[in-house]
Order: C-alpha cells, then sequence, then structure tokens
C-alpha cells in the first residue's frame, strides 16, 4: 500500500504503480487528483519493482496504471486515457488545432524539461550536472513570458501542460537550479498553484520533502 492510501472519493477500481519521487508518476498523480478520480497507490522504489508489475508491463516501468482489465504504461498514454475516461473537468482543448498544439507542447516539455532533470540526477560528476542545470535553466527563462499571458499555461483553465509542468518546477531547489530575475513570472506560476489542494495531495511524503 501507498504512502498517500487512496486518491479522493471519485469510486473506481484503479490501481496506479508510481515511483514516490520521478516526475512522470507525479504529473499521472497531480491529473487523479485533479480529477478526483479513485485509486490504489502502489509505491515502487528503485530495484524494488514487485513481481506484478513484472508480469502486467514488459519494461517493468513506472507509473503503470491498471482499470479492470486494462493496463497501461508510459505517463502520457495514461494521463491522455484519464483525461478522456473521466471527462470533467476535461484536461485538454476540445478544438482539434488547440488539442494538437497542446500535445506538441507536452512533446516539448517531456523532452527538453523532463529529460534534462533525469540527466542531471544521472550525471557522473558535479561539472557534468552543472552543465545540464545551466541548459535547463535558460531554457525556462526563455519560456517564462508563457507564463503571463493567462492565469494558467496558455489557457483560462487547467490542462495536462500545468500538470506536465508544475512536477518540473516543484524539483528546482531538489536539482539546485535557481532562476535568475527573469525568471520570476514562472515562480510565481509555481506559487500559485503549489497552493492547490489537488497538487499537496499529489505529492508523496518524500515529494513534499523537497521544498522543506
Amino acid at each position: 500500500m501507498s504512502d498517500l492510501g487512496l486518491l479522493s472519493n471519485r469510486r473506481s477500481v484503479m490501481t496506479l504503480f508510481t515511483h514516490p519521487t520521478a516526475p512522470h508518476c507525479h504529473r499521472t498523480r497531480l491529473v487523479l487528483a485533479e480529477k478526483h478520480i479513485q485509486a490504489e497507490l502502489v509505491m515502487v522504489r528503485d530495484h524494488e519493482a514487485p513481481e506484478d508489475l513484472a508480469n502486467l508491463n514488459p519494461y517493468n516501468s513506472t507509473p503503470t496504471l491498471v482499470d479492470r482489465d486494462l493496463t497501461l504504461y508510459d505517463s502520457r498514454v495514461i494521463i491522455d486515457y484519464l483525461d478522456e475516461r473521466f471527462p470533467h473537468p476535461p484536461l485538454m482543448p476540445v478544438d482539434p488545432v488547440s488539442r494538437a498544439q497542446f500535445r506538441l507542447m507536452l512533446y516539448r516539455i517531456e523532452r527538453d524539461w523532463y529529460q534534462m532533470l533525469a540527466d542531471i540526477h544521472s550525471a557522473k560528476d558535479k561539472r557534468a550536472a552543472n552543465k545540464v542545470r545551466k541548459i535547463l535553466t535558460e531554457s525556462l527563462v526563455n519560456s517564462a513570458e508563457m507564463f503571463t499571458i493567462k492565469k494558467f499555461f496558455m489557457s483560462d483553465e487547467y490542462t495536462l501542460v500545468d500538470a506536465t509542468i508544475l512536477p518540473v518546477l516543484w524539483r528546482l531547489k531538489e536539482y539546485e537550479i535557481e532562476l535568475p530575475p527573469e525568471g520570476q513570472p514562472i515562480l510565481e506560476y509555481a506559487k500559485r498553484h503549489f497552493i492547490r489542494a489537488a497538487f499537496k495531495m499529489s505529492l508523496t511524503e518524500l515529494e513534499a520533502e523537497m521544498n522543506n
């Protein structure tokens, strides 16, 4: 059983195998919380994958979602499924053009920011880690203006893009990344959303300690 137990109060038979600190897993739990979906969380720590997971997922990876007879892995597949399976509140635009634009943004965040977090985590030495920190900081600062356009990221409503960005911003302190003054809009965006009930609910005990 997980550190978080059951998430929220919507009837479900879902089980989510989740790592306690991985950003991809965090965003999956954040979508569950935003949509008030009840799911049993099974914490899978490094090198401690339960036998059940290996039987369900050929890659033995997290997150892995089990919904009755359906098993899904890859966090993007999972969050897309959750948004369609539980359509209220919707976390993606309705029109095809906007949906495509948001999906492209999700792809870029995963390919760039998520990958750089992984590169910092796996860096062989401090010099290599600092090099990636510098690139990630510059990338974030270059996007700062986009955080000022609307209440949410390029939207009047909370979307899967917000659920994907926030786990990155929550980890800046943990990864020793300090934004310069030009990044203030990003910090203000983060501050607004870190106090949301769903965000707080999505955190594991280890994640909560990242910003203490």
